[in-house]
């Protein structure tokens, strides 16, 4: 038999809270959301209605300022972002974008509606939910 948590959809594990940052923001501008948000990543706002989200990291961050020697106050984050990001529909069931995650070793999709924001799904929340479950 299937189990349960299998099942569940994306939109009953994402967070609707995205922490957002202007794609002409710089670098810093990004780590001072990052820390005031409490998060490790920012999706990056798209420049215009058909242009694509993007998602900031701080992996992304250090790596640029340290291997590429980049000064936090030059960079805008649009330059260094990844874009697109992957994006997935808030009804697609859960184990699918964990597949796709895994595929694509990445740790966060973004979920959209008619190319709209809507939340944002981690590997930190899936496993969370996973471990509550376990507890109960």
């Amino acid at each position: 038999m299937e189990n349960q948590a299998s099942r569940k959809l994306v939109e009953e594990m994402m967070v609707t809270d995205v922490a957002t940052v202007s794609c002409l923001a710089t670098l810093r501008d990004a780590m001072d959301k990052m820390r005031e948000c409490r998060v490790k990543s920012l999706v990056v706002e798209k420049r215009h209605a058909s242009d694509a989200w993007g998602i900031v990291t701080y992996t992304t961050i250090l790596r640029t300022v340290v291997q590429e020697e980049g000064d936090v106050d030059l960079i805008n984050v649009y330059d260094i972002a990844s874009k697109p990001a992957v994006t997935v529909p808030r009804q697609l069931e859960v184990r699918h974008a964990v597949q796709m995650m895994l595929d694509l070793d990445i740790k966060r999709v973004i979920v959209s509606s008619n190319n709209e924001l809507e939340g944002i799904l981690t590997m930190h929340d899936i496993v969370s939910a996973i471990l509550e479950k376990v507890e109960d």
